[in-house]
């Protein structure tokens, strides 16, 4: 006999897949293996039993000469022979046992049906189809490869520690976090109803505040585990955009389900027709009278009776597999099963952002809410966002503890203690353990979330945020609105300013830098700063063509205006006027080609900075002369020609910057504001240095690199308060022994002129050490000996 176990290969799937059978699967599965048991067994008694047993049946008919009368006498003597005792009765057929064998298989090929010769078969063949579509969509490549990747992040998913732990912390049933969030709930009750939200995105603001304010504990996850379901968000993420792409699984499905129906309307219409006409008798008349003598037999079908209580039984099942099928079907027409909502689970858990799914990938959590709808529900919170997010700060946290970051304290520009971090996931709740921190420098960083916590921050002062989405909690907003001296905020879109910017009551500084505008011909301007009612200093690096209106909301007190314009022509400057307490301005690319009148206005000016503009013509520096505080004049990367005589008028400059311009000639009015203590000229034309440089005596830094000076007036090394002397890349071939006067020099440059010696007057020059006399080595080594081991001498 044939076992079953025989006919596995037919149906043999993974055990894992069973989450992808709903119940009308499993059912017909196992209608399918009662059916192929018929079969088997109808097939099993087909080998193994006589198929046929026949007979003969003689036919009497008389002579065609023989007269009626003769033919009654011949009845009459058979019949009185008949009436003799006999030992033996019955039809003497003289036949073997080959030739009943031979009749046996004629009349089983003859005369039997061909439903009742081969119903078994038909049974085995439809049985095996029906099982081969059945599981076909797990054998196909398309989608069986789409299936198995399902599976095993189905799989993983539900078993994860960060599925339970994300679960246990929106039920409440973390005891580890209970505490916390009574605490957070209290703090939260106590906020007042404006106040008591994030500023967040789209994303944190569908999930409660409990997720994102509690500090996750480390202990409920340890970092391997943390690690691996860091992995699993991605590979689910990945998954999800490639399955949602095509419904190739749905098709099959519904393929191998219409193919199901249509087979059973196929068995069910042939095999009621032909049910009856498996017999027990059967006639049979075979042309072998030469063979046998026989003509006309008569056949018993031994298996008709079995037969036709199995056909019988196997149309009942088939009916039943039938009617599964079309509820299959009505199931896959009527319901929208390329569409998966996750509203149910989102109103359980309260993780708000799990995302509706489509296409194939919608389909398969359709199957699997057939077998459980636990598994749809675990493997939600690797769709959630929020979720992932958590997870992140959660590794985040194991990476960067609060021992390797104070490593990275650092000491900055303006003497604060800053940590700087840069590409980071996200921010460590870690650093809200640096309670020393007084500088907080957040570069490129996504997911920033700023918690309670930060009121633990006491000496923090400055906060960078460059390229960095931000989330901040209420209670943190307030905080920083008390405690937040300097704020920087590096953009991209003016999207990405935040809006808890504009109520930093206490701020000083806030230096801006972005696109304020996409289109230059439409500004988009800042909100009010009117609360700030402390700042002094403000930038804005941007691509302005006027200057905002909201920035006159500060003019009262603002002291510091820094201005980068990226090359974008700032055309409206008459709010400069308004700004009267100026001491420092800059606008710096700002395509100017005049100086602006505006400035003038501003009495209390002290530094002014036109780099890298247009300027060709300075002769409205006339009017700088009402600008009596004026200390510090920058007009390097321009393309001025020449000095104006009315430079001399700036009797107050201390700090004059000319460099990188196209100045042929030095007036010897410029040497007539004799406070100069710092003067660069250097990237010009110059060749000529005028004697009356002598007259600045405060003179201490003097730079003429880059021009095409051949020789030095003596009167320069009258001004004896020298430190720094740049004169490299020139055409200098001498240089003066009076350079001895400058006794306080510590930086002479040299380099790249013409000189074939040096002074060895330059040892009186006793501050002036090695490193600071930037020349050729050798030309170095002619200086004699004693210099040469003073000057190397630290």
């Amino acid at each position: 006999m044939i076992p079953v176990m025989e006919f596995r290969q037919f149906s043999e799937q993974q055990p894992a897949f069973r989450v992808l059978k709903p119940w009308w699967d499993v059912f017909t599965d196992y209608l399918s293996v009662v059916m192929l048991m018929i079969g088997v067994f109808g097939c099993t008694l087909q080998v193994m039993q006589d198929k046929i047993i026949c007979l003969p049946r003689r036919v009497l008919s008389p002579p065609e000469n023989t007269s009626e009368v003769e033919v009654k006498s011949l009845l009459h003597l058979q019949s009185n022979i008949s009436a003799a005792p006999r030992e033996m009765t019955g039809l003497k057929t003289d036949l073997d046992l080959q030739q009943y064998s031979f009749i046996n298989q004629m009349c089983y090929e003859k005369a039997l049906h061909w439903y009742a010769k081969y119903f078994p078969y038909l049974v085995l063949i439809h049985t095996l189809i029906f099982m081969v579509c059945s599981n076909f969509w797990f054998k196909f490549p398309g989608s069986s490869s789409k299936i198995e990747h399902f599976i095993s992040m189905l799989g993983k998913c539900f078993d994860s520690p960060w599925t339970t732990r994300a679960l246990s912390e929106v039920s409440g049933e973390n005891p580890e976090e209970k505490d916390k969030k009574s605490i957070t709930l209290r703090s939260n009750i106590a906020v007042s109803p404006g106040e008591g939200s994030l500023e967040k995105t789209q994303s944190l603001r569908s999930i409660p505040e409990k997720i994102v304010v509690d500090k996750p504990s480390a202990s409920a996850l340890d970092k391997k585990e943390g690690e691996q379901a860091k992995a699993l968000f991605e590979k689910v993420k990945k998954f999800r955009l490639h399955v949602e792409e095509g419904d190739i699984l749905y098709l099959m499905y519904v393929r191998q389900t219409v193919f199901k129906v249509f087979k059973f309307l196929l068995i069910i219409a042939y095999n009621s027709s032909l049910v009856n006409k498996v017999q027990n008798k059967v006639q049979c008349v075979v042309e072998i009278q030469d063979m046998t003598g026989y003509k006309n037999f008569e056949c018993n079908h031994t298996m008709a009776h079995l037969f036709s209580k199995l056909s019988y039984c196997y149309l009942c099942l088939v009916a039943v597999y039938g009617l599964t099928s079309l509820y299959t079907s009505y199931w896959l027409f009527y319901r929208s099963l390329k569409e998966y909502s996750f509203e149910y689970v989102r109103q359980e858990t309260g993780i708000n952002d799990i995302p509706d799914v489509k296409n194939d990938f919608a389909f398969m959590l359709h199957m699997i809410d057939q077998y459980d709808p636990l598994y749809s529900k675990r493997f939600a919170v690797f769709l959630s966002e929020v979720s992932e997010n958590k997870l992140k700060q959660l590794n985040l946290n194991h990476e960067w503890t609060a021992e390797k970051l104070r490593q990275r304290l650092q000491t900055n520009s303006n003497n604060r203690l800053e940590l700087q971090l840069f590409m980071l996931p996200g921010l460590p709740d870690t650093v809200f353990e640096l309670t020393e921190l007084q500088s907080l420098k957040l570069e490129i960083i996504n997911n920033v979330t700023i918690l309670a916590s930060i009121s633990q921050l006491e000496n923090l002062q400055e906060l960078s945020l460059y390229q960095c989405s931000l989330k901040l909690h209420t209670t943190a907003t307030s905080f920083l609105k008390e405690n937040l001296k300097v704020l920087r905020v590096k953009f991209d879109d003016n999207r990405e300013l935040p809006n808890w910017m504009y109520g930093l009551r206490n701020l000083e500084e806030l230096y801006l830098t972005g696109s304020l505008s996409p289109d230059a011909s439409k500004n988009i301007v800042l909100e009010s700063l009117r609360d700030m009612k402390c700042l002094k200093t403000l930038s804005l690096k941007s691509n302005l063509t006027k200057i905002p209106q909201s920035i006159v909301d500060v003019s009262s007190h603002l002291l510091r205006l820094y201005f980068h314009n990226d090359g974008t022509k700032l055309v409206m400057l008459n709010n400069l006027k308004k700004m009267t307490n100026l001491i420092e301005l800059e606008l710096v690319r700002c395509d100017l080609e005049r100086i602006p009148h505006a400035i003038f206005s501003l009495t209390n000016l002290q530094e002014l900075d036109l780099k890298e503009n247009n300027l060709r013509s300075i002769e409205e520096i006339i009017s700088f002369q009402h600008l009596r505080k004026l200390t510090c004049l920058k007009l390097w990367y321009n393309s001025i020609m020449y000095i104006p005589e009315h430079i001399k008028k700036l009797g107050s400059l201390e700090r004059l910057y000319f460099c990188h311009n196209k100045i042929e000639i030095l007036p010897s009015h410029l040497f007539l504001c004799n406070k100069l203590r710092y003067l660069d000229l250097s990237n010009n034309d110059i060749r000529f240095i005028p004697p009356e440089i002598g007259v600045l005596q405060s003179l201490q830094y003097f730079s003429v690199v880059c021009n095409k000076i051949e020789s030095l007036p003596d009167e320069l090394f009258f001004c004896k308060k020298l430190k720094i002397l740049k004169l490299g890349k020139n055409s200098l071939s001498i240089l003066s022994p009076k350079v001895s006067y400058l006794a306080l020099l510590t930086y002479l440059d040299l380099k790249c002129n013409h000189f074939e010696v040096l002074p060895q007057e330059l040892g009186c020059c006793h501050a002036l050490k090695r490193s600071g006399l930037i020349v050729e080595e050798t030309l170095f080594e002619t200086l004699p000996s004693d210099v040469r081991d003073q000057m190397k001498a630290e």
